[in-house]
Formats: C-alpha cells, structure tokens, sequence
C-alpha cells in the first residue's frame, strides 16, 4: 500500500486540472523513470508496471546474480548471497526481480518526483490548451479583460485561460475597462518555451470577415460569399462579395434595409466605414466599383505591369482618393492593381517629381500618399483640407503652392 499512498499523495491536486488517471499514470511513469536514472545511472533494467483503475504503481529491478565478490555493476548485477537472501534456491546467471518501494528513494527524492509531477501536468495542460486553441486560429473568440498594460490588454476566457491582445491588434479607438468582454479573432497561438502564447486581434481583416458571417444568416449558410476583405482598422474596410443565386442581391443582405443588418458590425470595429460591392470577374467593372463612391468615366488596364489608369471628372478626383487617401489604397488593395488617377479633360499638367530641385522629395512623398503626384491635382486643393490631409505644416503647403502657380504662370 506505500506506492498506493504516495501516488495519492502526489496526484491530490489533479482533480483541478483537465486530466484523466490514465494519462496521469503515464506522465508518473515518465518522472519515475527519469528519477530511476538520476538514482541508479540507468533505467534500461527497470520494470514499471502502472494500474491506472487502482491508482497502483509497481517498480521492479532486474539484476544477474553472479558469484561473490565479482559484481561489477550494483544496478545491473547482484552477489549470489544477497540473491539468496531474496530466494534461498537463486544460482549464478539467473535473473532476480527486486520491487523497490518508492520510500527507499528517501525523502529528498520523493520531494523532487512531486515537484517534477507538477511540472510535467502543467506541460500536459499547457500542451492541451496550444492544441485546443489552435484548432480556433481564425475563429473569433470572446475573453474578459483581466490586466490592462501599456503595449497589451491581458484576457482571461472562463477556463481561466490567457489571451493577449497587442496593442497593435486593437482598433485605434478601441478603449476597454477590466471586467469588460472583448471580442476578437484568434490571430496566432505559438508555444513559447512550455507555455501557450494566444494572439487576439480586432484588426486583422479576418475579423471583419467572421463577424458578417455571423452577423448576417446568408454568409454564415454559403449563400453569400466572401471574395475579399481589406480595411484601415478603425476608419475604412471594403468588402468585396457574390452569390451563386441571381435571386439574392449580396450586397443588399449585407447591409440591410438603411444599413440595419452592417451597423452592428461598424459600431463593433469603432464605426469603421465600410463599403460593400459586388465582386466581378471583369476588372474594369471590378476597379470601378472599388473607387466607390466616385463615378469613373474610363478604365485602362496593363495586366503586365498590374497597373490601371483611371479617368475622371475633375470633382470626382477627391472622392476617389478619400480622406487621407484612404479609398484609393483600399481600392488598389482589393483588387490587386497599382491605381493612378488622371482628370477628364485637363491638359498640360507636370509631375509633381519634376519639382524636386525645389521641393523636398519627402514633401513630394507626403501628397503622392494621399493621391496627388500632379501640379495641377494639388492645386485643386484648398490648403486648409491639405493640411488636414497630409503630416505638412501650413505653411510648407502654401509655400508649395506658390511653385507651382509660378510654373503654370510662367
């Protein structure tokens, strides 16, 4: 009963961990074994037998009985009159199994087996918990905010689990109290050393695309599909789907009757503007829905290059750029060409890199980010929405726009 006790006694605190008898007589065996060869040097001669409905574990010593005075080995081999004292009729060559109890190990080492018992649970939880959300990669997952630093929030789910949301992972609008659930997709899990590392994400584009197919029944059944999804998190998405049934508008389902079936999802991502069209396989149709709301006039394509020229009229150009030049990037994301803008009708106009002898290439860099690469396209512009559009002091705009007109003036 010694081994029955002290198995017991070290698998007291199992029936707070996820963790069936069966596989705790393994892991005991695994601690036994290494024990086994920090005591005797090796465990080769050793047999474990594990009775996992009774909780019993046996340890027996195989050893060579050979004459007196020649052993060798203690672990493997045994003198024939200590064998004798075993059984009286052993001869030399035989084989002499010796149970050993688990308190001969002495008190040092049983301590040690415990210690090495609890490690070895937590690595069989920790493994379990790597394999359990690792099977939910891409899925979204709510946890509570339990610890709040400065570059993650720390989450606990209700089994207690650690989920980290970066703060880079959050939607720049995104504010959270401890106690509140917050809502995410399971991004990455990755073993760091024995612990499991649970990534949450609110920006990834994946989210986006979980939440519509359980917010609106036609994409969750299949009868909607999801083509594509590209978003600047908190301020613009675009997302591109079709439907095998000519009886369903997509994009009508997805918005809903004045926007009711989207506004959960936009109030969910911090009222992130999102536009939805229908996906086509004709690209210049594809690149004009995805300029939205500008009307396009004309659309020329380069598949060599992946590039498309867009025309426009003059007042369309600031829609289809955006606001910080938000719809053209997304626009050019979704459908995989390079986007340039040009403008119906107007003629002998300079590009803005044939001024850099006198206007600073970062400046230069500055306009071509939200879309204007032209002269005449940044003097369109009224300085006031400049200045609110790129990072350029004020008066660095107007000083720009004093060039240009001298250009045109001369």
């Amino acid at each position: 009963m010694e081994n029955i006790a002290l198995i017991e006694s070290f698998s007291e605190f199992k029936d707070d961990k996820l963790i069936d008898r069966v596989t705790l007589m393994a892991i005991l065996e695994d601690v036994f074994r290494n024990a086994l060869k920090k005591r005797f040097g090796s465990d080769d001669n050793f047999d474990i037998i594990i009775n996992p409905d009774k909780g019993d574990l046996e340890i027996w010593r195989n050893r060579v009985v050979v004459a007196d005075g020649e052993v060798e080995d203690d672990n493997q081999e045994i003198a024939l009159s200590d064998a004798r004292k075993i059984e009286p009729d052993f001869e030399i060559g035989e084989d002499v199994s010796q149970e050993v109890k688990l308190i001969d190990l002495g008190r040092r080492s049983i301590l040690a087996l415990r210690q090495n018992l609890i490690s070895k649970i937590h690595e069989h939880d920790n493994t379990n918990v790597y394999k359990q959300f690792k099977d939910l990669e891409g899925e979204i997952y709510t946890a509570e905010v339990h610890h709040i630093r400065h570059r993650a929030i720390i989450l606990l789910d209700d089994e207690g689990n650690e989920i980290i949301l970066p703060k880079d992972r959050q939607i720049p609008s995104d504010f959270f109290r401890k106690g509140e659930n917050v809502r995410g997709v399971i991004e990455s899990v990755e073993l760091k050393g024995n612990k499991p590392a649970i990534i949450l994400s609110r920006t990834s584009p994946v989210f986006l695309e979980k939440l519509f197919e359980s917010e609106i029944p036609e994409v969750f059944d299949g009868l909607i599909t999801i083509k594509n999804v590209v978003r600047i998190p908190g301020e613009k998405a675009k997302v591109a789907v079709d439907s095998y049934d000519d009886r369903i508008d997509p994009v009508g389902a997805c918005v809903g009757m004045k926007g009711s079936r989207i506004h959960g999802i936009v109030r969910e991502l911090g009222n992130e503007n999102i536009d939805v069209i229908n996906y086509t396989n004709n690209t210049q149709l594809y690149i004009t829905r995805a300029l939205s709301p500008a009307k396009i006039t004309s659309v020329k394509i380069d598949e060599d290059t992946k590039r498309a020229e867009v025309m426009l009229k003059p007042e369309e150009v600031s829609k289809a750029i955006g606001r910080g030049g938000h719809n053209i990037r997304l626009a050019g994301q979704l459908t995989g060409y390079e986007i340039d803008v040009f403008r119906e009708g107007v003629e002998e106009d300079v590009e803005l890199t044939e001024f850099s002898d006198e206007i600073d290439p970062w400046i230069i860099e500055e306009f071509a980010k939200i879309g204007l690469d032209t002269a005449k396209s940044i003097l369109e512009q009224d300085v006031e929405d400049l200045v609110k559009r790129t990072d350029l002091e004020e008066e660095t705009v107007i000083e720009v726009i004093q060039i240009l007109k001298s250009e045109f003036e001369d």
